[in-house]
């Protein structure tokens, strides 16, 4: 079901990839720090676990004011001594643009997350442990981000933006019957600029 619930999600941003194209091509990067932490409660942890994204965006609505798209990404974390994963993201956006190029910006998101421990994994079988080979985990991550953005041009809307992005999202299901879900945060930075 949650499968069925992503790739439709997908295909709602794919199908709308020849409506209002006309302005090139967006392609969205970001660098972040990952954290397993309550959201809103830090924005930098220590140490760093980096993160790295790489989409696209499909535009609804487009104006001088308000923006409305869908984004499409994959991406990797690497959390130190816990996990490392790759991710197929989807999220709904919204901009709202001030005069002088500042984007205040919302996203909820929803994705498929599939992590490996990043540890050595053993199961105990006939009274001795045995080393385990790890084929991961499948998770489903809601997700929802608040931040800003700054086109480098303010009066062209395809103009290259850089972006500051806080995302919170919860892995589910974590380890059912003990954990049911993880939350997490990263903060990211990032730019969007546009193929012709």
């Amino acid at each position: 079901m949650k499968f069925r619930m992503i790739i439709g999600w997908l295909a709602l941003g794919v199908a709308s990839i020849s409506y209002g194209q006309d302005k090139g091509f967006p392609i969205r990067m970001l660098v972040g720090n990952e954290a397993t932490a309550v959201p809103y409660t830090s924005f930098w942890s220590r140490p760093v676990h980096p993160t790295f994204q790489l989409g696209t965006e499909f535009r609804y609505n487009n104006n001088m004011h308000h923006y409305l798209y869908q984004t499409v990404n994959i991406g990797y974390i690497y959390h130190e001594n816990l996990f490392q994963g790759v991710y197929l993201n989807t999220e709904l956006g919204y901009d709202y643009r001030l005069g002088f190029g500042l984007n205040l910006k919302a996203l909820l998101g929803v994705g498929y997350l599939h992590s490996f421990a990043v540890n050595e994994e053993y199961r105990f079988e006939d009274g001795q442990y045995n080393s385990e080979k790890d084929v991961g985990n499948s998770r489903i991550m809601p997700s929802f981000s608040v931040g800003l953005g700054f086109r480098t041009n303010r009066k062209k809307l395809n103009s290259p933006e850089l972006m500051l992005i806080y995302r919170s999202w919860v892995e589910f299901p974590y380890s059912p019957g003990f954990i049911s879900l993880m939350s997490h945060t990263d903060l990211s930075i990032g730019m969007k600029f546009y193929i012709n």
